[in-house]
């Protein structure tokens, strides 16, 4: 087997499907946001709102080391076919969730919609992940920085974009078909039909078949406990400081649960001929550096993200609509780094100098929000974003890259899958570790951290609450403080990011080489 030779007009095509499909994908995680306040007071489920976020990232997650390994073994696009097929039901029932009043099983509206978004969500775990796994297909390493960099921007470009068009559907979306209501928010979930079914069609019928040159069975014990693991521990994430207390026997027991877990798919993936994730990946230097630095520096991000939305809302007044449209200097400095870190990688051949770049950048643009006050303006407040954003760019795809130059190209879904994952799980566990942080000091000062979020997700286009003085300076500098604590783990992330070995990226020529040798040893085998 020699490696693919793919035409220019293949790439293309193939790119094409794929930017769609990962589009979708990006939209997805933040277009759903402005809808919630109109979908609680239709489907009347204010109690299970965060519910509707965290069943699509549990399935989400857990699902994406799962999809990365399929891919290796079936090819990529089966998997991505199968993506887009879950991720088109579920868009599609999430839609009709409540129509049809109470359901068997299901029940209410809100239960309906939290179990398609869990059932889309599973769907979303393989877009994500089988896109980047694609593209380094179709480019070596040396070519990939440039792609990677744009895939980079138009997740970026969806964070603002999303909340833009759930906001306008929402709100002008409502229409009468057939004598039926349709109302707006529902069209939030069904504008991804006419798209997936685009992507389908373009992957089904122009994409080439991609060869894939790992061999094995799947590994159901391993794919159950990955599953066993990390759901409990993300519930406990989500629960911890919210629902229940950290010390609460709810949480200590899913904990105490994901623990097990672990150990039990460490133990039984010693064993297995064809593990989910290998453990012997975690003996090379770069995976390990890489995904520990993607972690760290996504765990930091969501230490300021998260809370920024507060910030705005509390300190400066702006509706929730508005605080949304704000974060524009921050994703147009993410989109622009992002675009010209990869294109710079691709033409020197080195991705190590923009990923320190990128971190020292980043813990400038933290310090610089976390010096913020109540006096801050708008302004003041965009440029700082902005330094963020630029900060944050070369991370979006260059770590990811980096582990896929260091792996044979028959491992490439599980390793990009790997990093994906444990992205995520940084992103996850930093909303909760700092919500906990930003809740403790506002319950120090006798504010209700549950009743500001409550007010915030019930406040869409009017004007933000009017709260005393003394109070909205006790918020804004807990929030700030926050971000402060973000500090500390980005500097974790820059020595870490130290530590990852720069390689040689490989080129077309080296590429086709390893995917010869590779298939000898397959034939010996």
């Amino acid at each position: 087997m020699t490696m693919q030779h793919f035409t220019e007009a293949e790439r293309r095509i193939t790119l094409a499907g794929v930017g769609i499909v990962f589009l979708l994908s990006a939209l997805d995680q933040t277009i759903v946001s402005t809808a919630m306040p109109r979908i609680i007071s239709e489907l009347h489920g204010l109690d299970l709102y965060s519910w509707v976020t965290t069943a699509y990232l549990l399935t989400s997650t857990v699902s994406v080391p799962i999809w990365g390994k399929l891919g290796d073994l079936f090819g990529r696009k089966p998997v991505l076919l199968g993506g887009i097929t879950f991720f088109l039901v579920g868009s599609w029932l999430s839609g009709l969730s409540g129509e049809f009043g109470d359901m068997p099983v299901l029940g209410g509206g809100m239960v309906q919609l939290i179990v398609f978004r869990a059932l889309q969500g599973i769907g979303g775990g393989a877009l994500f992940t089988t896109a980047f796994a694609i593209i380094a297909e179709l480019f070596p390493p040396r070519e990939r920085g440039k792609v990677g960099g744009m895939f980079a921007a138009v997740f970026g470009l969806s964070s603002v974009a999303g909340p833009l068009i759930g906001g306008f559907f929402t709100d002008h979306g409502t229409v009468t078909l057939a004598g039926h209501v349709i109302a707006g928010w529902r069209w939030v979930f069904y504008l991804n039909l006419p798209l997936s079914i685009l992507s389908l069609f373009m992957i089904l019928v122009k994409m080439p078949k991609m060869s894939h040159q790992a061999k094995g069975k799947i590994d159901f014990i391993g794919a159950g406990l990955i599953i066993a693991t990390f759901v409990p521990f993300l519930l406990a994430l989500t629960f911890g400081g919210n629902t229940y207390a950290w010390n609460s026997p709810m949480v200590i027991g899913l904990f105490a649960g994901s623990a097990v877990g672990l150990i039990a798919y460490i133990v039984a993936e010693r064993f297995a001929p064809d593990p989910v994730l290998p453990l012997d990946l975690f003996k090379n230097k770069v995976f390990c550096t890489a995904n520990l630095a993607g972690f760290l520096v996504s765990m930091s991000f969501m230490s300021t993200v998260a809370f920024l939305p507060l910030f705005m809302q509390i300190a400066q007044g702006v509706s929730a609509t508005t605080s949304g449209m704000s974060t524009l200097p921050l994703m147009a400095g993410l989109m622009g780094s992002a675009i010209m870190s990869g294109r710079l990688v691709t033409r020197w051949g080195k991705y190590k100098p923009f990923m320190i770049g990128g971190v020292v950048v980043t813990f400038i643009g933290i310090w610089l929000l976390s010096r913020m006050n109540l006096s801050t303006s708008r302004a003041d407040l965009a440029w700082r974003m902005f330094i963020l954003g630029v900060g944050l760019g070369p991370g979006q795809s260059l770590f990811n890259l980096a582990v896929q130059n260091a792996m044979p190209m028959s491992r490439l879904g599980v390793v990009t899958s790997a990093n994906q994952f444990f992205r995520q799980i940084g992103s996850t566990m930093g909303v909760a570790l700092f919500g906990t942080l930003l809740t403790n000091k506002l319950v120090a000062n006798h504010i209700d951290f549950n009743k500001l979020r409550g007010m915030a997700v019930q406040q869409t286009t009017g004007p933000a609450p009017q709260l005393p003085e003394f109070l909205r300076e006790i918020i804004s500098r807990s929030v700030t403080d926050v971000f402060f604590y973000g500090i500390f783990v980005i500097a974790a992330a820059g020595i870490v990011v130290l530590f990852i070995p720069q390689l040689a990226m490989r080129d077309r020529a080296e590429m086709a080489k390893m995917a010869e040798e590779t298939a000898k040893d397959q034939e010996l085998i």
